[in-house]
């Protein structure tokens, strides 16, 4: 139940400023609005691009397969013209006829190599294991990573070029590119130990994968090794054959023993191998480690089990000695996306933290010591962007006006001259060129699908990049009533963001049902001024039926602070049921809502809180949905659960008192559990024993499986499938 991947943020030179021409939606006939079109087709698909920087800031690459075969371009940020830097039909292996497909790409420092990724398969979320090559823009050529049998993961190619080091089967390989010779940098991987990448739980709950990093000057690489001797296998069941199979997964459940994890440095020339001292714990998370702007050194946070306490160390690559240089503790949970930006040649470095209430940015120098706090105010600062070393500023989104929008903003290093960059309300996520002369802004409000803009660094638009425009007039035709935003009041008095979507054809005089839309978990929200995507969508195509569609973002989740996001330490589930009730009876109270007709719906924790929540409800709610949910927080894993619960030895009551399976018998209405077998994060597991429960309590419901589905439940027409499952059965039932 992780959040947010993060991408390496550039530390940058000058500033320039440029204007900007947005293109106006075309006039476009109203499509179908219905389950198969959202979900089933590209009707509603975005023309969004996806860019690469180059490192001089001087352009952008992308990839386009227009003309009939995928090209990759330079493009000019001012100018938008474009030149092919590589023709995909020039892509052909030795032996074989067809061309690879470019799936994704890196450039080597001085722009005369390209590490190419193809031909990837799923490794639980993400597609990241494949194959890759590098092309040789000298000669012209198509050079092969490896031509050993297996996928590779990870490659990256050395500062200078000259090598690809890659994991494959837990081990890390480098390959010389020159001779072609493959080397192996660790030999001890398999089923046990992985080298490389990592196992199930920092996949998913501290979202790493890539585990391994060169050292600036190439000469070593430093590498995550985690032994999940200690941690059980959980059996999924693969029912396609005629003798179902049991596949395994190594999930340390709450309270259970984790992988252990050493950081190793290993040199090259003489394949020695430095291990790290990561202190007298053993019982640690190591959430991120790199070189630290130098190739003697290294830096990496530590978290203690109970992730209260993350140390930041710094690390000798030679010798393994290692010291703390600083540390940042809370009594209930520290952030684990907290890491260093260093800059000035590694010399300080900008550090997030909420120690002051709200998640705010803090300058140190090398050593540790507390330079200043950078950014003011009771607001949080959501994602940095980049140093400009230079001008001595730092660029960054936060949440400064509202939890609902991020603002792109700019502020000085000597935590002086605040600027806001971005003008418009809504949602910016920023791709700031390594320079900060340029950056896209990719921008949605609620109701309007994104545009993206390339502005000059002061956020004077330069051009549109993709306007959407195929889109824009799609949403347009289709007369959708405006999304609202609201508050509503928690039972202790907070007031709770929330939005509301309309028929049509409203007519205040009349009474509607309601459908509430929940996630609710720890630093997440659902209510935003943004472009909704799918979901809606779907939310509108109910609203055609007859349907009110409301979300309310309950306490504890995000952009609202530190002590907001807190208030479920411990206690998950209590004040996520006890709002979104207490929303439900204000919605209730409405003169245009029919109080006998509310529903409550979510998805994997939105599916926990609508479970739990329809149990503990007392009839508030006519019926739930419940789609991947948690039953119990016992089934789940350590490192999401016991960040804000402990172990359940620790917090017996907590975990009881969380349980909504725990609730069952007190089921008054109707629900509707929808869960796929082949889940890995959360398990079937947790609706096997929700159904024992309600069958023991004699409590009728309605189920839906999907056999061999993961979380997502997606696929093929899956998508279609459950969301049709779902809009019949509120038709029915609500």
């Amino acid at each position: 139940m992780s959040f947010a991947a993060s991408r390496r943020r550039p530390v940058c030179g000058l500033m320039l400023a440029f204007l900007v021409l947005l293109a106006l939606p075309l006039a476009a006939q109203a499509p179908e609005l219905s389950v198969h079109s959202i979900f089933g087709t590209r009707e509603f698909a975005s023309n969004l691009v996806d860019i690469e920087w180059m490192r001089d800031g001087g352009a952008y690459t992308v990839l386009d397969d227009t003309a009939g075969q995928t090209n990759l371009y330079r493009v000019d940020p001012a100018s938008g013209s474009r030149t092919v830097l590589l023709r995909g039909g020039d892509l052909i292996p030795a032996g074989m006829r067809d061309p690879i497909d470019i799936e994704s790409y890196q450039f080597s420092k001085d722009d005369t190599r390209l590490l190419i990724f193809t031909n990837s398969a799923r490794v639980w979320r993400q597609r990241t294991k494949g194959t890759y090559y590098v092309w040789d823009f000298t000669d012209k050529r198509l050079l092969p990573v490896s031509t050993k049998p297996g996928y590779q993961m990870f490659a990256k190619l050395s500062p200078d070029g000259r090598q690809v080091a890659f994991a494959r089967d837990n081990n890390i390989f480098v390959t010389d590119l020159a001779t072609g010779m493959e080397s192996p940098v660790t030999s001890d991987g398999g089923e046990n130990v992985i080298n490389g990448t990592t196992d199930w739980a920092y996949e998913e709950e501290l979202d790493l994968r890539d585990a391994f990093r060169w050292s600036p000057d190439g000469q070593r690489i430093a590498f995550w090794r985690f032994d999940q001797t200690a941690v059980r296998p959980f059996y999924l069941l693969d029912a396609d054959s005629l003798y179902p199979t049991l596949v395994p997964v190594r999930y340390p459940k709450a309270g259970t023993p984790n992988s252990n994890v050493r950081i190793g440095v290993a040199e090259l020339a003489t394949h020695r191998t430095t291990w790290i001292d990561l202190g007298a714990d053993a019982d640690i998370y190591v959430s991120a480690m790199d070189f630290a702007d130098s190739p003697a050194e290294i830096w990496l946070t530590r978290l203690n089990r109970h992730q209260n306490r993350m140390d930041l160390l710094l690390a000798d690559a030679r010798s393994g000695g290692s010291r703390v240089i600083m540390t940042d503790s809370d009594s209930a949970w520290v952030e684990y996306t907290h890491q260093p930006l260093w800059f000035d040649g590694g010399k300080q470095f900008l550090l997030e933290s909420d120690r002051d209430g709200y998640t705010h940015l803090y300058l140190f120098t090398r050593a540790g010591a507390l330079v200043r706090r950078v950014t003011p105010g009771d607001w949080d600062v959501v994602s940095v962007q980049g140093v400009d070393e230079k001008a001595r500023v730092v660029y960054f989104t936060g949440a400064i006006d509202s939890p609902l929008t991020r603002s792109f903003l700019r502020i000085g290093l000597d935590g002086k001259g605040l600027s806001r960059i971005s003008t418009e309300p809504g949602i910016h996520n920023v791709e700031l060129d390594h320079t900060c002369r340029w950056y896209v802004d990719t921008y949605s409000r609620a109701g309007g699908p994104p545009v993206q803009v390339l502005r000059g660094a002061d956020g004077a638009a330069v051009r549109t990049i993709a306007d959407n425009h195929v889109l824009v007039g799609k949403i347009a035709a289709l007369k959708f009533a405006p999304q609202e935003f609201l508050k509503v009041r928690a039972p202790d008095g907070t007031m709770l963001n929330a939005s509301l979507i309309k028929p049509p054809d409203f007519d205040p005089a009349k009474r509607y049902p309601l459908l509430m839309w929940v996630y609710g978990g720890p630093g997440s929200q659902t209510v935003l001024d943004a472009w909704g995507g799918p979901y809606y969508l779907w939310f509108q195509k109910l609203a055609r039926d007859g349907y009110l569609v409301a979300s309310v973002d309950n306490r504890g989740t995000g952009a609202r602070g530190a002590k907001f996001k807190r208030t479920v330490y411990l206690h998950l589930g209590r004040n996520e049921s006890a709002d979104q009730i207490a929303a439900a009876r204000y919605f209730g109270a409405l003169p245009y809502v029919d109080p006998t007709r509310i529903g409550l719906w979510g998805w994997s924790y939105g599916g926990y809180v609508a479970s739990r929540t329809l149990f503990v409800g007392g009839g508030v709610f006519k019926a739930a949905i419940a789609v991947a949910p948690v039953a119990d927080w016992r089934f789940y894993d350590t490192i999401y659960t016991e960040r804000y619960m402990l172990t359940p030895a620790e917090n017996p009551d907590g975990y009881d008192e969380g349980s909504s399976m725990a609730y069952a018998d007190s089921l008054k209405g109707r629900f509707l559990l929808v869960h796929g077998t082949g889940d890995d994060n959360v398990h079937f597991q947790n609706t096997i024993r929700m159904v024992q429960r309600l069958e023991r309590a004699n409590k009728q419901f309605d189920m839906r499986i999907y056999p061999n589905k993961t979380h997502s439940i997606a696929g093929g027409n899956t998508s279609e499938n459950v969301f049709g499952l779902l809009t019949d059965w509120l038709l029915k039932n609500l």
